[in-house]
């Protein structure tokens, strides 16, 4: 079989929203989460399964993979009281069965989304050579790393947008929800902090150090 591009996006902090803001609010921003990623595809990329708080997606074009990943992250950055996401992507062969896919390849970008940081798409070297000629987007090689019951050090490469506006907005540290009116802001070893429910910044107050340096 070809090489597919396989790519999971999810929500960060989203076992964080649950807790916080309830199960009726996270059921709500799960399924705001699966029709930005609808609205985002691009090329023949299409949504495998949704898994929780994450999304698996596939395609044929590494480019138009990727296109999608930044759509979405694009399209989160306005969405109003939105987490924000991460991603990991890996280009290789896999099989299918019954519209589902398996192999090294998908283990790898689920590995590598696992690895990634709020706001990160991160991807294999094979993804990144593929879309190289690509001047939409910055590819920063991040050097090996060990991921969780892979046998061997994969390397791992960022990949940025180029051109893409700053940051939309402040995200609260406890949620990861963006912040365009903060109910409650903290000063923590010199930095501000902005939450946009009381109930975020009692958490954060109880235990800062768990939600700095995320």
């Amino acid at each position: 079989m070809a090489a597919l591009t396989f790519a999971f996006v999810d929500l960060a902090g989203y076992t964080a929203l649950t807790e916080v803001h309830g199960d009726e609010d996270a059921a709500d921003c799960a399924a705001r989460f699966y029709a930005l990623a609808q609205r985002s595809l691009c090329g023949d990329t299409r949504v495998v399964k949704r898994i929780g708080d994450a999304v698996m997606l596939v395609g044929s074009s590494t480019s138009a993979c990727v296109d999608t990943v930044l759509r979405m992250f694009a399209e989160a950055e306005v969405e109003p009281g939105f987490p924000e996401l991460r991603a990991g992507l890996f280009t290789g062969a896999s099989v299918e069965r019954d519209g589902d896919f398996f192999g090294a390849a998908v283990n790898l970008a689920a590995r590598i989304g696992a690895h990634a940081r709020t706001g990160e798409v991160l991807c294999g070297d094979t993804c990144a050579r593929e879309i190289a000629a690509d001047a939409r987007v910055r590819a920063v090689p991040l050097g090996e790393v060990t991921l969780k019951n892979v046998a061997h050090p994969v390397p791992i490469v960022s990949l940025l947008a180029t051109g893409a506006p700053p940051s939309i907005g402040i995200v609260d540290p406890v949620c990861r929800m963006r912040v365009t009116n903060a109910r409650v802001t903290i000063a923590h070893d010199g930095v501000s902090y902005s939450f946009c429910s009381d109930a975020c910044a009692d958490r954060f107050r109880a235990s800062p150090s768990a939600f700095v340096g995320r």
